[in-house]
């Protein structure tokens, strides 16, 4: 298998920290890196656009020529396929907990930080944007402060005491908007407490630009 990435940008480091994770771990992935350059274009040539009609990245190229284009959907298919360590959950309840945090750093940390970043210094050439930015603000202060509230009892990861999904979606918004070089958790110290014991991690060091 292929993974279609772009260094930096959230969507592919979330899937590209989850492989890191799992190969730290042990799992013998069958799984190679190809690099797209968004900035001059690479995801509109026609290679890519017959991986993924959006042109984005990621893309997981399986064996047989097929893709899958969704960060969440190749992580989760990967864990069919390398059920171990477990960075979904393994019983019902924890794979629900696990999903419902992952899905408040995505929806309401990663993108937010994702439209902050385009709209005010975007890498890609995007036109500011003061109201997106605006509007973003609102809907990352109140994700921060949900995840903040969640992880104030002390423990080590975003749904527990061991590295999930929940970490990997974080960690790559987070890395995006010290890319984009704006303070999106300075203010939430046990967030700020999380990222710098994740951000050590060697997993995270083999993907992390930042």
């Amino acid at each position: 298998m292929k993974l279609y990435v772009t260094p930096v940008a959230p969507n592919p480091t979330r899937v590209r920290l989850y492989v890191a994770e799992k190969i730290a771990a042990g799992a013998k992935m069958d799984l190679s890196e190809v690099r797209v350059n968004l900035i001059k274009g690479e995801q509109n040539s026609a290679e890519h656009l017959a991986r993924n009609p959006f042109g984005r990245v990621p893309v997981l190229e399986l064996a047989d020529g097929s893709s899958l284009g969704e960060s969440l959907a190749i992580m989760e298919y990967l864990e069919e396929l390398y059920p171990e360590p477990p960075m979904i959950g393994r019983e019902p309840l924890e794979r629900a907990r696990v999903r419902e945090l992952e899905r408040i750093a995505e929806l309401g940390v990663l993108q937010p930080v994702a439209r902050i970043v385009h709209a005010t210094n975007s890498p890609l050439g995007h036109a500011p944007d003061p109201g997106i930015a605006n509007q973003s603000r609102s809907v990352l202060e109140k994700a921060l402060g949900v995840l903040e509230g969640a992880i104030a009892d002390g423990r080590e990861f975003v749904a527990g005491d061991r590295c999930t999904i929940a970490d990997c979606t974080l960690q790559a918004a987070f890395q995006f908007a010290r890319y984009g070089k704006f303070d999106a958790y300075d203010s939430c110290p046990y967030l700020l407490r999380w990222d710098e014991a994740y951000r050590a991690r060697p997993a995270a060091a083999t993907v992390l630009a930042m």
